[in-house]
């Protein structure tokens, strides 16, 4: 088991357990190409399969802005929780 600079072992959350499914969704909903790999419905003239990957390009930003913020609240707590500065 791998353990932070702190040498405690590495603590799951329930937050932290949010920022993976925000960082993995993308990666599942890609590579389940099957579910995806159609030419219905259109979206103005463009066949599913294209404009389904360009909404995950816009998904992808607003879950990666999502987790980001998550963890800076989780590392904010665990400052706190340990006693340091907030910043």
């Amino acid at each position: 088991m791998s353990e932070t600079t702190t040498g405690k072992p590495p603590v799951v959350t329930p937050l932290r357990v949010v920022i993976a499914l925000c960082l993995i969704a993308p990666f599942v909903a890609m590579l389940w190409v099957g579910s995806y790999a159609k030419v219905d419905p259109l979206l103005a003239g463009i066949p599913f399969f294209y404009w389904y990957q360009m909404l995950w390009v816009l998904v992808s930003t607003l879950l990666t802005v999502i987790a980001y913020k998550l963890w800076q609240r989780d590392q904010r707590a665990r400052r706190v929780r340990e006693g340091g500065e907030e910043r």
